[in-house]
């Protein structure tokens, strides 16, 4: 459901000229909120534990971490062994890298293309970590969701949309961390924080 509302809105904005800082803050926190109350549902990662989950925590949106990224095409590609929070190695195929700019610092991550069987086979996965890891966010990296557009030069990174990947929740999941190459210097005081302690 946030999933439908965040290309409902995107669609929206690309039309309307784009939204203004209040308009762009009402819709972080609209998603932000439906991903509690998906917390708290059947499917949560909690399990039985679900209903006495906290809200998760966040930092405050700020539109400056909503940047646009350069895409740049990598011409031989190769796959990536990624070790995951259980010691199993998972494989990706290099797609791209991105490279912007937060508050004047020069960044680059890889953008890597799932390769399993599976539902999401083809799609894309992004997963860094930053000079905020294992203080004030979650110590094995955050994730951002990103969708192919063929013949794009450039990619909207959100940060205030980063995510914990399930393992900040639960030790009953297999996650992947970030490649080296996206363990940035700089702090991305952005998106979600680290749960409850």
């Amino acid at each position: 459901m946030a999933l439908l509302a965040l290309v409902a809105t995107i669609i929206y904005y690309s039309l309307s000229g784009g939204p203004t800082d209040a308009e762009y803050i009402q819709t972080i926190q609209k998603l932000r909120k439906e991903k509690d109350e998906f917390m708290r549902s059947e499917n949560s990662p909690f399990g039985k534990e679900r209903q006495a989950v906290k809200p998760l925590l966040y930092f405050q949106p700020d539109a400056k971490y909503r940047v646009t990224a350069k895409l740049v095409p990598i011409q031989n590609k190769k796959m990536v062994l990624l070790p995951t929070s259980d010691n199993v190695e998972k494989k990706y195929l290099e797609y791209a890298y991105a490279e912007f700019e937060v508050n004047a610092q020069p960044g680059r991550l890889l953008i890597l293309e799932i390769v399993d069987d599976g539902p999401y086979k083809g799609t894309l996965f992004l997963a860094f970590a930053d000079s905020t890891s294992a203080r004030e966010t979650y110590g094995a990296g955050r994730y951002l969701d990103l969708k192919k557009v063929p013949g794009a030069s450039t990619f909207v990174l959100d940060f205030n949309e980063a995510y914990n990947p399930y393992c900040a929740y639960s030790e009953n999941y297999s996650c992947p961390l970030p490649p080296q190459e996206n363990v940035l210097k700089m702090a991305i005081r952005a998106g979600e924080k680290k749960y409850h302690e």
